[in-house]
């Protein structure tokens, strides 16, 4: 395992026995977001860097018993945090790298990921890996529940014009990527930027 996957480990793992209780107004916002990928009955959906799961049972909802929910995460602790609070039943959960899924090519309609993009070693080859598996026309969200000044606020620093959150760098980030960016987002209660897998 590398450097990257190591640190990231180490950092949830050590967080995730109370990272729910430390974020326990986010639900409202992870519906609202997964509201917005217009998810359908029956689709088959990734929570891509699921954490403990806390988009699960909004993605659960939205594709309805005959739907696919899978949650993948590095973090065996975050996945063992989604078991004790019984989000297992909502759908799937993998012990994998989002770099490197377990899944078939366009098998799946749409890919949640929130958070996660800070935390890609390769952001271009890993959001490749998520077009991979992600049907032309499926849609990839990617999301957090405060935008991005007050989450460098939170964490103590400034944003930076090389983040690649800042719409500049996603955009084109996600055009090398497989995907085209249809809408953008970067408020205090939300980031939110939505993309269309391209043929």
């Amino acid at each position: 395992m590398n450097d990257d996957h190591t640190h990231v480990r180490e950092f949830f793992g050590a967080r995730a026995a109370d990272w729910d209780g430390r974020f326990p107004d986010d639900g409202p916002a992870y519906a609202a977001a997964v509201a917005e990928l217009a998810l359908r009955a029956g689709d088959r959906v990734l929570d891509a860097g699921c954490g403990t799961g806390r988009a699960l049972p909004p993605l659960r909802a939205a594709v309805g018993p005959s739907g696919v929910v899978v949650g993948a995460d590095l973090t065996p602790a975050m996945l063992e945090a989604a078991v004790r609070a019984g989000r297992d039943r909502e759908g799937c959960l993998l012990l994998a790298d989002v770099a490197a899924l377990p899944l078939r090519p366009e098998s799946l309609d749409a890919v949640f990921a929130a958070g996660l993009i800070a935390h890609l070693p390769q952001p271009e080859a890993n959001l490749r890996e998520l077009a991979r598996v992600v049907r032309p026309g499926g849609t990839l969200a990617l999301f957090h529940p405060i935008g991005r000044a007050a989450l460098a606020a939170r964490q103590g620093r400034q944003i930076t014009p090389d983040d690649l959150r800042a719409e500049p760098n996603l955009r084109p980030l996600l055009a090398g990527s497989g995907w085209r960016m249809t809408s953008y987002a970067d408020e205090d209660a939300r980031f939110l930027a939505l993309a269309v897998r391209e043929s």
